[in-house]
């Protein structure tokens, strides 16, 4: 039985695995490996810290997603289909390592971070959604 999220160590193993699979896509590791060519050992940390504020609200993130992601479709355009593609990877990898609350709460996370962020990339002008 697999056992739920439980502190930082099951984000960074949850994180390391998912941008493990994300950076080699066919569909959406490009962004990764070429539009923007990530500085791994710098950013996977930051995404660690990310989860784990978003999961066990440890306030240990500060910084703008929207605005690195808006920066990015800037650089080449996000679509449905990459959002589809980055969630689907997300909640795959949530699903292959842990099962709980906590899990759950991760997965859901992810498919409202990624409607808000395709809606507010996508439509500009729309009305605040947060």
């Amino acid at each position: 039985m697999k056992e739920d999220i439980k502190n930082r160590g099951d984000i960074e193993k949850l994180i390391e695995v998912f941008y493990g699979k994300a950076m080699y896509d066919p569909l959406i590791g490009r962004f990764f490996m070429e539009v923007v060519k990530v500085n791994w050992a710098k950013h996977l940390p930051i995404m660690i810290s990310f989860w784990e504020n978003a999961l066990f609200y440890s306030g240990g993130y500060s910084g703008d997603p929207m605005n690195v992601h808006r920066h990015l479709n800037r650089l080449s355009t996000l679509k449905k289909e990459h959002y589809d593609r980055w969630t689907s990877l997300f909640l795959e990898t949530v699903d292959e390592l842990y099962a709980g609350e906590i899990a759950e709460r991760a997965k859901q996370s992810a498919l409202s971070i990624a409607t808000v962020m395709q809606i507010k990339i996508q439509n500009p002008e729309s009305p605040s959604v947060e």
